[in-house]
């Protein structure tokens, strides 16, 4: 599955389409529904099983992955605290088994930026005779174009406002896509500005509606469960990258070698530092998702924070080593390599960023 899925992402990177093909794939593998919790029919996938799906569609194509991230980890969030209302979350998961079913939040906005920085949404939910009327527009809304579930973040308009997670079906009137995805990297993740126009919100569809205030608010600190698994996926990439600089390294023949360039020296040195880069970077993820899974109290959510940024630097260091040694190869359209180098910027993109994290670390250091 995993390398059919690396043959088609070339292509869903030139085209920057939907990467439906890639995601059935991993819809058939039962690789979309790990996360369902038992209760529900599903394994029950935890953390480090996360990680490891996501590092190995990583590998393949990290658009897909982190498409598949995004309904993971809402999987996951209902395994272990019920948010959803029952009945609804039933049909999605009944529906889940029969086709690929795709959820994702929708948080960042064109003012506020990403929520992980504090602040709260202008996007406002109306009431109204049948329940709410959501309006407002957000930003980056990773796999937009195949979303079923829309779990937008919202204020309410009452007197006293309140902010919650509104259950917007993607096919709903009011709902349309107005800013297309045109980036570096992982251009096929659909990651488009979407507009919510009076999108229709049954009273019951409305997840953790809370008083307007700091509680509200996204915490940094409580989302291992979810750091851990997507450091796994950009470390995938750099798996990747390195597979793909092993390869130049034993075909590579210069006239006036007479041989590989993987017999010298230079490559030799490079491949060994590569490898230590990602080798400690996993034990890092997967450790520390095991841990999680065993509810080991020693672990700390600045200790998942802290192995996400040395992840993340130690992925984009691996693959620049790569393509600085290839030169010109490395950055040919024509070169896996050269894709990797741009997917691989985005890991530390997401939120919470290096400097949020550092500064959640260092004020536990220095008041433990």
């Amino acid at each position: 599955m995993t390398e059919r899925v690396a043959e088609l992402a070339a292509e869903y990177d030139r085209s920057a389409a939907f990467p439906a093909e890639s995601l059935r794939l991993a819809h058939e593998a039962g690789l979309l529904t790990a996360t369902i919790g038992e209760r529900y029919g599903g394994r029950g996938a935890g953390v480090e099983e996360s990680a490891r799906i996501l590092h190995s569609l990583g590998r393949g194509d990290p658009s897909v992955a982190l498409i598949a991230a995004m309904t993971l980890a809402s999987h996951a969030r209902q395994a272990v605290q019920p948010h959803w209302p029952e009945e609804l979350y039933a049909r999605v998961v009944k529906q889940s088994f029969e086709r690929p079913v795709l959820l994702n939040h929708a948080r960042v906005e064109p003012d506020l930026g990403s929520p992980a920085r504090g602040g709260l949404p202008a996007t406002r939910a109306r009431r109204n005779a049948d329940g709410w009327a959501v309006s407002g527009t957000k930003r980056f809304v990773t796999g937009a174009e195949g979303l079923d579930w829309f779990l937008v973040w919202a204020t309410t308009d009452e007197d006293d406002p309140r902010v919650g997670t509104f259950l917007v079906p993607g096919d709903s009137p009011g709902v349309e896509i107005t800013g297309r995805w045109d980036q570096l990297g992982l251009r096929a993740s659909g990651s488009h500005d979407v507009t919510f126009q009076d999108a229709e919100v049954p009273y019951e569809q409305v997840i953790g509606l809370a008083p307007h205030g700091p509680a509200a608010e996204q915490d940094n600190r409580a989302g291992a469960a979810l750091h851990l698994p997507l450091a796994a996926l950009y470390l995938g990439v750099a798996r990747a990258a390195q597979a793909c600089f092993h390869t130049f390294a034993h075909t590579r023949v210069p006239a006036n070698l007479g041989h590989p360039v993987a017999r010298t020296e230079r490559f030799r040195r490079t491949a060994g530092e590569i490898e230590v880069l990602l080798a400690a970077a996993e034990q890092l993820v997967f450790d520390g998702a095991a841990k999680l899974d065993a509810d080991d109290t020693t672990y700390t959510p600045e200790q998942a924070l802290g192995a996400r940024v040395l992840a993340d630097r130690h992925g984009v260091r691996a693959v620049e080593l790569a393509v600085r040694l290839l030169g010109n190869p490395g950055l040919s359209r024509g070169n896996p390599l050269e894709r990797h180098f741009r997917d691989i910027q985005c890991a530390p993109v997401h939120a919470p960023q290096e400097d949020i994290s550092l500064l959640a670390i260092g004020t536990k250091a220095l008041n433990p």
